[in-house]
């Protein structure tokens, strides 16, 4: 199902993996600041200005966060098994958790309150399956933000990643509205890397997941009455999981280029890194990695890691 893999093709990916990481960090450092509270779009830099009260003070700039994290732990589990294994992914976001596999330096600063919940219970023995379910009604984006992995290393047909979107929300965010986001936004993704343009790309993932929900009322219903996608794509950056998809969506369709869509999304202030994260990821493949600003890259630590799996990926 992928395009031919050339020098193109490899950029996009390592954009979107890249992109993904960078709009983490970049973020991390205004988390949870109203948009009226940030400074203005010239001075959104991985080291905010001097006298901006920083979110997770201690935590050195270029540094990513669960999120980052977390999608690393998909992508390794990805090319370690190479097939999506729930049981494999949950122990590696346990080892993430506890051991802080893939976070940078080994810290966790950032845990979701819903992730945190279904980790301690799969740590006890729950069924990976059943610990996203621990919160029936909880609609955060702490899926969405990892999936990108999944679109870029995937090879199967548009409803096999469709049903591994979903998959991988049950570990800790298994409601079927976090489980629609999630397949849409890898839709968008691949269709990326195909390398059609944003607003052809996202057309054409929605008329993609509601022909594979014809026979899933319940996955067509939650596409059509919680993200909507006949409206206009607006979003406060908030992290209800629809919000910062349609967030995302709504940035992506006016961006004028990588670092114009990080700004964006971190300028609607809230959860910031997750709305930069999912942003960013989608903004990495459309423009490709070298549109990533050279400072922000040089900035981003952890980088040996990430190459070296990159490596794995691309072999």
């Amino acid at each position: 199902m992928k395009p031919f893999q050339g020098k193109q093709y490899f950029e996009k990916v390592k954009g979107g993996l890249y992109g993904l990481l960078v709009g983490d960090a970049l973020g991390v450092p205004y988390e949870f600041h109203d948009a009226e509270a940030l400074p203005p779009y010239d001075e959104i830099e991985m080291t905010p200005p001097n006298g901006f009260c920083r979110a997770h003070s201690a935590i050195a700039a270029g540094t990513w966060s669960d999120d980052g994290a977390q999608a690393l732990c998909l992508l390794d589990s990805l090319v370690s098994c190479g097939t999506f294994c729930l049981d494999d992914f949950s122990h590696r976001l346990l080892a993430w958790y506890r051991d802080g596999l893939w976070a940078v330096d080994g810290v966790v600063f950032d845990v979701g309150i819903q992730t945190s919940a279904a980790l301690e219970a799969y740590k006890s023995g729950m069924a990976p399956k059943a610990c996203g379910a621990l919160h029936p009604d909880g609609k955060g984006n702490g899926a969405l933000m990892r999936v990108l992995p999944l679109a870029l290393w995937h090879n199967g047909t548009d409803a096999e990643l469709v049903r591994d979107a979903h998959a991988q929300c049950l570990i800790t965010h298994g409601n079927l509205c976090n489980q629609v986001c999630c397949a849409l936004y890898c839709l968008v993704a691949r269709f990326l890397l195909f390398e059609l343009v944003f607003g052809s790309a996202l057309e054409k993932a929605v008329g993609v997941l509601r022909e594979i929900y014809r026979d899933m009322p319940a996955y067509a219903q939650e596409l059509e009455w919680s993200v909507r996608p006949d409206l206009a794509w607006e979003g406060n950056g908030s992290g209800y999981v629809v919000d910062c998809l349609r967030s995302a969506f709504m940035i992506l369709g006016c961006a004028a280029g990588f670092e114009d869509a990080a700004k964006q999304a971190v300028l609607l202030g809230d959860d910031t890194d997750t709305t930069a994260c999912v942003t960013g990821g989608l903004a990495g493949i459309a423009f490709g990695f070298d549109a990533i600003p050279k400072r922000w890259y040089e900035a981003l630590r952890g980088k040996a890691d990430v190459e070296a799996l990159l490596r794995r990926l691309m072999i």
